[in-house]
């Protein structure tokens, strides 16, 4: 008998092929996210989970689980997952980092061009017929990039591949991490360590780059907003519940901050009547940051490569946790 093996939602064909071939394969058909009733009725039966972000797998999920050996998650982030019960249990758990770094780094790297240039915003004024005539020297002017500041939080793989980007267009780079990297480091990339103070302070454009914790959450809120330079924006393609978003879209409305470039969001997909949706001075992506066709085939890869790995045991390429 082959193990069994359910999924969350499907994959690639070449990935589903790979699984068909050694395992008994069933793929979840129907609402998304998979409600919670149908996973934890299949987690009971399974040897191994393909999951995707807002697939919760708590504790209590994880507790019905009678043979599961591996979750594996088609994602860079696993706080949909609870990673120190699955630990507990002996249930190895692996994720998709780095092949997504690029991607999400150039699009952060397009939300800050497009909302500094007004791109999106032309584009509506174009489609909705309210270019009347062509613009005079004060009219519809947006914000150069050289030599103003890129702030940004969390220097980790995505934060660095942006500062790289940054760096052609002639940014000054400044950032905050938990932990500060070497000054050797610092001075080969061309950026400047500062507390989370001044990166509020004294950013042009600030992008964020760390996970949700309870740390994080909300952490940019009114509070927050008010440091900022009136002119400043921000750029989000980490997590939405890092923004506290009623809050940021007061700033945008009262101008504390002079705009914004969201790829994620505090819920997802976005309610219509969230009100962000309404600004212009805001550019709004549908969490795509990964959503290039050579990330999303290299992330199926890894994600079977890490589901076979724990199905015999061992290791995922890229663990968290056992």
């Amino acid at each position: 008998m082959k193990n069994k093996v359910f999924l969350t939602r499907t994959l690639h064909d070449f990935a589903l092929k790979e699984l068909k071939k050694k395992y008994q394969v069933e793929i979840h058909s129907g609402k998304i996210p998979i409600p919670q009733t149908k996973l934890r009725s299949k987690i009971k039966e399974v040897d191994g989970i393909i999951c995707f972000p807002y697939d919760k797998i708590n504790k209590d999920t994880i507790d019905l689980a009678k043979n599961l050996k591996v979750i594996s998650t088609y994602s860079v982030g696993f706080d949909h997952i609870d990673v120190n019960y699955a630990k507990k249990k002996k249930i190895r758990v692996g994720y998709t980092p780095e092949v997504l770094t690029d991607a999400t780094a150039d699009l952060a790297f397009t939300l800050l061009l497009d909302v500094l240039r007004r791109v999106s915003e032309g584009d509506r004024i174009i489609r909705e017929g309210k270019w009347k005539e062509i613009y005079g020297a004060h009219d519809y002017v947006g914000v150069d990039l050289q030599g103003k500041t890129l702030g940004i939080l969390g220097l980790g793989r995505i934060g660095r591949t942006l500062a790289k980007r940054a760096k052609a267009f002639d940014m000054k780079i400044i950032y905050h991490n938990r932990n500060r990297i070497s000054k050797s480091k610092e001075k080969a990339m061309g950026v400047k360590y500062t507390s989370f103070e001044k990166l509020v302070t004294q950013s042009d454009v600030l992008s964020i780059h760390v996970p949700h914790t309870k740390e994080t959450d909300h952490l940019f809120n009114m509070k927050v907003f008010r440091k900022m330079k009136k002119s400043a924006f921000l750029i989000n393609t980490a997590r939405g519940k890092i923004v506290n978003e009623k809050e940021l879209a007061i700033a945008l409305k009262k101008n504390i901050i002079a705009g914004a470039g969201l790829d994620v969001f505090e819920e997802e997909p976005m309610n219509r009547k969230n009100p962000l949706i309404k600004l212009q001075n805001v550019v709004l992506a549908p969490h795509i940051g990964s959503s290039t066709k050579e990330t999303r085939a290299k992330m199926a890869q890894i994600t079977v490569k890490n589901l076979n790995l724990g199905m015999n045991g061992k290791k995922p390429i890229y663990s968290v946790g056992y």
